[in-house]
C-alpha cells in the first residue's frame, strides 16, 4: 500500500514518539519498554479481550476506509502514517454511532475506530489531526498498556465487596488514569504532527467541547475558561477538581487545547517539525531515571504555573521525588536486566 501523501507535508523520518510524549507518559513506557519480558506480559493480558474478534465484528457492523469507501479519510490515514513513518498503514473503520468518539484498538495489529459522530462534527483537516492522534496511540504502543487499564477496571468492580483489596486495583487503576489522561495530551501533539496544521487542531477540540457551531466560539475566550478552571477560587475547588477528574480517562477539552497552545507557543512544534527530534534508535539509550525524572519536573513546573491553591501546597514534593524517584527506577531497572541477563546465561542462551 503506497504512503505517498497527497500535499507537501514535513515527513518526520524515523522519528520516536519520545518527541512528542508528554514526559509523564513518556516516563512511563520507557519504564515499561526497558524491562525485559515486561511487553510480553502485556501481550499475554491483551488477550482477556479478543483482538480478532473484535476486529471481526467492525468488519461486519462498520465500514472500511479504502480507496473505494471514503477514500478522503483512507488519504488522511495514509498521510498520517506517511508522515509520522509508520511503516504498516492502519486499518480505519467508520462506525455509525452519533457519540463523537475515535480509538486505536489491538495490539498485534492495531486499527482505527472513528465514529460518525465525530466524523460528522469534523472538517477535513480537523479530521486529519483526529485521525493522526490515533496514529499516534499506535506508534507509542498504547493499546496494550491501556488493555491493562481496563481488565483491572473490571476487576475492580468485581472486588468492590472486599474493601481492602478494592482500595488497593482502585490505586492502581487511578495511577493508570492519570497515565491514560497523558498520553492522551501526547498524541494531541502527534495529530497536530500529522495534520501540520495548528488551528486544525485547536478547532476540532473546541469542537469536542462545544459541538459544530464554530462561528460562535472563540479559540482565546477557550483558553481563558483553561485559566479559570485551572485557578480555581480556594482549596475546595482544587479538591472539587480531583473528584470529578475520577473516573475519566480523557482531559478535559479545555486543559487538552491549553496544553496543546502551550506545547506550540514553547517552541516544541516547530522545532520538531525543524527535525530536531529524537530518532528511534536511540530508544534503547533512554534510562527510566532520567524519564522518571523528566516526569516529576513537568509535574513541578505545571504546579508552579497554576493558580490553584490546593497543589500550591505540594510543589515543594516533587523537587525530591524527581531525584529519589529517578535512583529508585534506574536501581529497578539494573537488577530486572541484570537478573534477566544470569536466567540467559544459566540457561545457556544469548
Amino acid at each position: 500500500m503506497s504512503t505517498t501523501p497527497d500535499r507537501t507535508r514535513v515527513r518526520l523520518s524515523d522519528i520516536s514518539s519520545r518527541a512528542y510524549e508528554h514526559p509523564a507518559d513518556r516516563g512511563a513506557l520507557v519504564a515499561l519498554r526497558s524491562l525485559r519480558g515486561f511487553d510480553e506480559v502485556f501481550k499475554r493480558m491483551s488477550g482477556l479481550f479478543n483482538e480478532r474478534a473484535l476486529r471481526l465484528m467492525f468488519l461486519a457492523s462498520a465500514v472500511r476506509v479504502s480507496e473505494r469507501q471514503f477514500p478522503d479519510v483512507y488519504d488522511y490515514v495514509r498521510d498520517a502514517a506517511y508522515t509520522l513513518d509508520l511503516k504498516q498503514v492502519p486499518e480505519l473503520y467508520i462506525q455509525m454511532n452519533p457519540q463523537p468518539n475515535a480509538m486505536a484498538i489491538g495490539s498485534n495489529k492495531p486499527f482505527i475506530v472513528i465514529t460518525t459522530g465525530l466524523f460528522d462534527l469534523l472538517d477535513a483537516q480537523e479530521q486529519r489531526f483526529v485521525v493522526g492522534h490515533e496514529v499516534g496511540h499506535i506508534l507509542s504502543g498504547h493499546a496494550v498498556y491501556r488493555t491493562m487499564l481496563l481488565a483491572l477496571i473490571r476487576l475492580a468492580t468485581r472486588v468492590a465487596w472486599i474493601p481492602l483489596g478494592y482500595i488497593g486495583l482502585r490505586a492502581i487503576v487511578a495511577a493508570l488514569e492519570e497515565w491514560y489522561r497523558k498520553s492522551e495530551l501526547s498524541c494531541d501533539r502527534a495529530g497536530l504532527l500529522a495534520a501540520q496544521d495548528p488551528d486544525a487542531a485547536k478547532r476540532a477540540l473546541m469542537k469536542m467541547a462545544g459541538g459544530s457551531r464554530l462561528a460562535e466560539m472563540n479559540v482565546d475566550a477557550f483558553l481563558e475558561q483553561a485559566k479559570e478552571y485551572d485557578a480555581a477560587e480556594d482549596v475546595r475547588d482544587g479538591f472539587l477538581k480531583l473528584l470529578i477528574t475520577q473516573g475519566h480517562t480523557h482531559p478535559f477539552a479545555v486543559i487538552r487545547l491549553a496544553e496543546l497552545d502551550r506545547w506550540i507557543k514553547e517552541g516544541s512544534y516547530q522545532r520538531v517539525l525543524n527535525g530536531d527530534y529524537p530518532r528511534r534508535d536511540t530508544d534503547s539509550d533512554t534510562r527510566i531515571g532520567d524519564e522518571a525524572r523528566n516526569a516529576a519536573r513537568s509535574y513541578k513546573e505545571s504546579w508552579e504555573r497554576t493558580s490553584d491553591p490546593l497543589v500550591g501546597t505540594l510543589r515543594d514534593v516533587a523537587g525530591s521525588a524527581a531525584s529519589a524517584g529517578g535512583k529508585i527506577f534506574d536501581t529497578v531497572a539494573d537488577r530486572w536486566k541484570n537478573g534477566s541477563g544470569n536466567r540467559r546465561d544459566d540457561n545457556g542462551a544469548a
